[in-house]
């Protein structure tokens, strides 16, 4: 069944703030295999300009994903998240994420499509700082696989 197109525009409350660590700065950009010493010690990023190590720029999905979920998780909306697919991220950043940041999400549905069966949504996070600052806007687009595509799978 196909998502309901009323649903585009709805925002949801922000999320509790997430404040973000040197340690998990540091983590994420082992993770991801990204050396630029701008996300692990403090003098390089201070030598940029920084007042503090900064975030790898995909660093705000794990935040801004989690608050989607609100958005998947709306029984209103009768998303199927057992069918459900990364389809897309863009982010927009304003300035970097920092260390010391406490972030808030405030979640916002910016498209529900049909294609081929398949419903797509497109959740946006506005990303912001303790002071009210818009730091980064994220774009998720989810692909829920049609019912028929997902059993033929199985």
């Amino acid at each position: 069944m196909a998502l309901d197109q009323s649903f585009v525009g709805r925002t949801y409350p922000p999320t509790e703030p997430y404040e973000v660590g040197r340690e998990k700065i540091r983590e994420f950009a082992e993770a991801v295999g990204d050396t630029n010493p701008v996300y692990t010690d403090p003098e390089a990023a201070k030598a940029l300009g920084h007042s503090d190590v900064i975030a790898p720029p995909t660093f705000v999905f794990s935040i801004t994903f989690r608050a989607a979920g609100q958005v998947v998780e709306d029984p209103q909306l009768g998303l199927d998240y057992s069918r459900v697919v990364h389809g897309d991220q863009k982010f927009t950043y304003r300035r970097p994420v920092r260390a010391g940041d406490r972030l808030t999400v405030v979640s916002t549905i910016e498209a529900v499509k049909s294609l081929a069966g398949n419903d797509i949504l497109d959740i946006r996070g506005d990303v912001h700082d303790e002071t009210g600052e818009l730091v980064v806007s994220a774009v998720t687009k989810l692909v829920a696989r049609a019912a028929d595509a997902a059993e033929g799978e199985a």
